[in-house]
This record gives C-alpha cells, structure tokens and sequence, in this order.
C-alpha cells in the first residue's frame, strides 16, 4: 500500500479517467458508495441522525452520492451545501442535479442560519465532512473557517467521518493552518495520503480505511509513480527473517550490543533482552566494567563482555579489549546508554575501524558522537543503520527540531541517500527511509511507547533481526512494525500512561506469535 499525494491522485484519476475509460461520475457513485458503507458499519442505533456538509467541489460531489444513497435506503439526512449551487461544476454538479431533481431536500449554508446549523449539529449521531478535499492549501477560508470549529465542538458526541481527507489537512504535507475537522474516522480513496503520516494530519485523521473505487491496483505501476510505501501487518511479517525447526543457537545468530554507562546502566540491557526475546541465537553486552556485578547477577540470559572505563564511560583501551573477539559476532548496536564522554568521537571512529564488516546500528549518543563525522559511517564497509529521533536527528543535520518535523518525508529521504545509510527517523508515525531511495511509513505507534529505554528495545529488535540474517530494509521494517504494535497492544492491557519497556519486550514475544501464523 502507498501513500499518496495531491499531485499523484491527480495523475491516477487522469490515468482511470483518460485511457481505462471509466468516467469521473463512476468513480464518484462508487466513492459515495462506499462511504455508505462504512456509515451502516459505525451507526450508533437504528435510526441515526446524519447531517452531511457538503462542498462544491469533487468532495462535495461524494456528499452529494452519500446523502441520496442514505435517502434510498429509508433515512432522512440533513444535507447542508456549503457553496453557491451556480458555483457546483462538473462531475459534482452531475450529482448535485441527480439529487435535486428527485426534489431531496436540501440546505444551503448561511451565515444567518448558524445557529441552525449548530442545532442540527448538536442533535447529530453522525457528521460526514464532504467539505473540502485533496487540494487544500494554506489558511481556511469562510465558510470553512467558521464551521470546521463548530464541527469539532461536537467531535466527542457525534462519530465524523471525513470523506478521503479530513477538511483543512493538507494532503502532502499532514498541515492544518487554521485547524481541521478532528475525524472518528477517514474513509480514503484508493491510497491513504501522505498528510494522514506528517505534521498535523495524525491528530486529525482518526481511525483510517483505504477502500476500493474500481481503480486498478496496478495503476502506480504503470504510470511508474514513486509513492512511499505504508507499512502492513502482510508487509512486516513477510519481513521478518525466516527460522528453520532445525536450527540452534548458532543457527540465528549473535548480536553485540555495545553501551551503559554510569548514569545508564539500563537502556543497554532493554537492547539485549529485545534481541534474545525476538529471535537471536546469542546476544552479548558489551558494557563499563563497573557495572559487570550487578547486571550480571540480574540478567543471567545474556552473555558480558566487561570492558575498562574511565570516570564512569568506556576508556580508550575498551575497543583493543574488545577487538579479538568483534569477529564472532552477526550484527552490531552501539550507543544506547553510552553517553557522551571526553574523546568520545575518537573512540567511535576507532570502533568503526576495528569492527569486520557487520551490519551495525548507531543509536542514542553513538549519533552525537558521529555528528560531525559521517563520512566515517559512509565509508564503512558493511551496512549501516541509524535510528534518531527528531532531536538527534536536528543535531545530525545541525538544524531545528522544527525543521525537522516540517519536512520529516523529504528529510528522511535525502540523508539516507545522500550518507549511503538505512534510517528510522523515529517519531510518532516512524519513517524508514534506505540508500537508493525507498521510503516506508509506520502507521503504527501511539503515546505509549513514549517514555525512557522504549528505543533500546526498537534498537535491540534490528539488531536481533539483522543478526538472523534478515536485510537490513527488511529487519527496520519488521522492527518497526513490531515496536509499535506490542506498544498498542500491551496499553489496552496495563493503560496509556503505564507501559514500561519491559513491557514492550514481552508484547513483542505475543505480537510474534500471532505473526508466525502468517509465514
């Protein structure tokens, strides 16, 4: 599944349109028709009260199906235009007529009547924003302005659902100037859109289905469109590297998680026991010696490789001690819990020369620490994988945090490409972006997962994927995925507020379960 934008739903309209041959006023009926469908599925009784807003444009021309559909089927919505009727053109205007010449009731927004319409509003079960589609850009304009707020004041009582996007989101970049319906659900055409992932659109969006409007799945192939790809359950668990009944221990191989330090003793550990809890043979902890005794007598399921520290960080001598045994090992995490210390950037460039062509992830401070560096990870020889959030990732760039959330997407993109690396740009809908150019969109994830050691445990499934030999675009995928769905599904059972890494760890093992029924 891809997530689209303005431009490319243009282009598969046109292309359905123009050369399949199925008309603008079909795709419209079967638009109209399908939002119908999930309008019966969501009725709170019997008989609701539906109230259907409706623009003057493509969007509104779905209202328009949606409100006579609902009259043929025995209700009674309020359908409320929201434009001058001399100003209904084209496709929309063939359903507009289609309604009013059956003499369907009908009722035209007027500022007057506000206080009307916020009655009707107040007395809905349901609201389906037909106002405004793909095209918004910039600032609402009246009436929008004034009756998206008074939409959204009955966002708890009513259920909205918003036809292909909520109303004021806009499509490619998930921005709302001036604010936008706040939807139960979005019913979408043919692909989600890209603003459903950025900036502004997940918090508007709500629940969101992609449904089938009789365009080919094959139409983005043909008209070669480069779209990012949304993440599936289908999608990560065919990622997932595969496991043979007759394997062992060494069969699946041996991460290496390189970090702790006096203040973070734990982050590491939650990257050891994700990787042993998801599937790799053998996972050893590289961590400051001082913290050997106590680590060690908690966690007797991962193996230690203690190593010299100074005033609570790894010494420079650390990497020779290490170094005769970084042959025996499949993949490679450095940086969680490490923190920033005096040479620390020596010492990383160290490490990347003595390491033998692993797979390796840099996490945490191990980012800080490459920052003014990454030609070094460019010029290593295996794969590399960096996983920021968007703080680490405005220091990588040496940028804002806001920047880095305003073009997320293209950021992602460009560094990926530009450094050679596979990056996870963590943050509310993660971004998966690799060296030739592929991006991937993680729906999944919610406030849960945040909180401190939540991206050990991320960093420590790659790690345990790309161990068991899995690719690296693949072990970011079925991590990610993994990451954020054991986060969802460990709240319903412990709450939002009370989701712990540890738990994460063990929703893990449950959310792999219920995928090994899948390969």
């Amino acid at each position: 599944m891809f997530a689209a934008g303005q431009r490319e739903m243009q282009q598969i309209d046109q292309y359905t349109i123009e050369t399949i041959g199925l008309p603008g006023v079909v795709l419209m009926e079967n638009a109209g028709a399908k939002v119908v469908e999930e309008i019966l599925e969501s009725m709170p009784c019997p008989n609701p009260k539906i109230v259907i807003l409706a623009g003057g444009g493509d969007n509104g021309g779905d209202g328009f199906v949606i409100a006579r559909r609902l009259v043929d089927l025995g209700m009674a919505p309020f359908l409320c235009v929201m434009a001058d009727r001399t100003r209904i053109k084209g496709d929309a205007k063939v359903h507009f007529d289609a309604y009013v010449k059956r003499g369907l009731p009908v009722s035209y927004f007027n500022e007057r009547d506000l206080q009307a319409l916020e009655r009707r509003l107040g007395e809905a079960d349901i609201i389906v924003d037909a106002m405004l589609g793909t095209g918004v850009k910039g600032v609402l304009r009246e009436p929008f302005h004034t009756v998206i707020p008074l939409v959204n004041k009955y966002a708890d009582k009513s259920c909205i659902i918003s036809v292909d996007i909520p109303s004021g989101v806009n499509s490619d970049t998930g921005k709302a100037e001036g604010g936008a319906i706040k939807a139960a659900k979005t019913v979408t055409f043919v692909f989600p859109k890209k603003g459903f992932f950025l900036q502004d659109g997940p918090k508007y969006v709500g629940e969101w289905k992609a449904v089938d409007i009789s365009v080919p799945s094959s139409v983005a192939e043909d008209l070669n469109l480069k779209m990012a790809t949304v993440i599936t359950p289908d999608l990560a668990a065919q990622a997932l590297p595969k496991r043979t009944p007759y394997g062992h221990k060494g069969t699946f191989g041996h991460a290496l998680v390189i970090g702790g330090s006096r203040q973070y003793a734990g982050a590491p550990v939650f990257s050891a026991q994700a990787a042993l809890n998801s599937g790799a043979g053998l996972t050893t902890l590289a961590i400051p010696e001082n913290l050997y005794p106590i680590l060690a007598a908690q966690h007797p399921e991962i193996l230690f490789a203690p190593l010299q520290e100074k005033e609570g960080h790894f010494a420079q001598e650390a990497i020779e001690e290490l170094s005769s045994r970084l042959k025996a090992f499949n993949s490679i995490v450095v940086g969680p819990g490490m923190s920033r210390f005096r040479r620390g950037e020596e010492w990383m460039k160290q490490l990347l020369s003595a390491l033998h062509a692993q797979p390796i992830v840099l996490d945490a401070d191990a980012l800080y620490l490459m920052r003014d560096h990454l030609g070094e990870a460019q010029a290593y020889p295996g794969e590399v994988i960096m996983t920021p959030h968007p703080g680490e990732m405005a220091v990588l760039l040496q940028t804002s945090v806001q920047e880095v959330e305003k073009h997320r997407l293209e950021i992602a993109e460009a560094f990926a490409k530009e450094h050679g690396v596979y990056l996870l740009l963590k943050g509310h809908r993660s971004l998966i972006a690799s060296p030739d150019g592929e991006v991937y969109i993680n729906p999944y994830g919610h406030d849960a997962l945040g909180k401190g050691g939540s991206g050990d445990v991320l960093t420590g499934l790659i790690a345990s994927f790309l161990a068991q030999g899995a690719a690296p675009l693949e072990s970011v995928i079925a991590a990610s995925y993994l990451h954020a769905k054991a986060g969802e599904e460990q709240a319903k059972r412990l709450s939002r507020y009370g989701v712990l890494p540890q738990d994460i760890i063990h929703g893990v093992r449950e959310e792999l379960r219920k995928m090994e029924k899948q390969l």
